[in-house]
């Protein structure tokens, strides 16, 4: 199981240290991380990402950026490029996130170069999509793998291969009260990993409103969670790992 979480602009980068440091020392003496039965990852601000790697990297938790450059280098002032991301040490991006579409303008377009982008240069994306409104399952899988073809398609026209994890999150269950439906987000996890499967190292996480509890009713449509808010106390981490194991233990 895949576990993440993007601190977005909530955390300084003290805290953000804090919270590795905290996690860091859960993730190198819990079974299911040692086991392998769950991995970690984290994606701060730009500024903290040097900082966070050296904490990170040996409890094996890796680390990714929120957002990366269309562009690897040239005049853009203001840009990070995914080959200084991947010199720094991090291995993910995350692109396509529903408030870089709302706040920042992003399109289909833009995410899938910066999914090329991420891909390039040895970076896992972590490709966000959802479905806008409340609709059946069929349909929200069919809206995300659409997102999904379309923005893997500059990679793969130019050969650049390579595993992607996808975020679904419902844009209506991003910052709710409460997830999506279980039955819901089991039945579109289903597809989308069929849809993705055949790319080693790919994987499917469930986000928007993700927290504890959830992951043991979801865990056969889904290979993981992204978490938001509700993993701002590293306790929750804890109980997430806790339910990763126990799931394991009744397999």
């Amino acid at each position: 199981m895949l576990i993440g979480t993007s601190f977005k602009t909530y955390f300084s980068h003290a805290r953000t240290c804090s919270w590795l440091r905290e996690v860091a020392a859960l993730a190198v003496r819990h079974p299911a991380v040692a086991s392998g039965t769950a991995a970690l990852f984290a994606l701060p601000q730009f500024p903290s990402i040097p900082e966070s790697v050296r904490i990170a990297r040996p409890a094996g938790i890796a680390v990714g950026a929120q957002t990366l450059a269309v562009h690897d280098e040239g005049p853009w002032t203001g840009e990070v490029s995914g080959a200084v991301l991947a010199e720094l040490g991090a291995t993910l991006a995350e692109v396509g996130h529903a408030e870089r579409r709302t706040h920042f303008g992003e399109t289909d377009d833009v995410v899938a170069a910066k999914t090329h982008a991420a891909l390039r240069n040895g970076l896992t994306p972590v490709l966000c999509g959802g479905e806008s409104g409340h609709t059946g399952p069929g349909r929200a899988a069919d809206v995300v793998r659409a997102q999904v073809d379309h923005a893997l398609a500059p990679a793969r026209a130019a050969g650049h291969e390579g595993a992607v994890v996808v975020a679904y999150e419902p844009v209506w269950a991003i910052g709710a009260p409460a997830p999506a439906p279980v039955e819901h987000v089991r039945r579109v996890g289903s597809a989308l990993r069929a849809h993705v499967g055949e790319v080693a190292g790919s994987a499917v996480l469930y986000g928007g409103s993700a927290g504890p509890g959830l992951l043991p009713r979801i865990a056969d449509g889904v290979d993981g969670l992204f978490l938001g808010r509700f993993a701002h106390d590293p306790r929750a981490v804890a109980l997430i790992l806790d339910e990763v194991a126990a799931l394991e233990g009744a397999r």
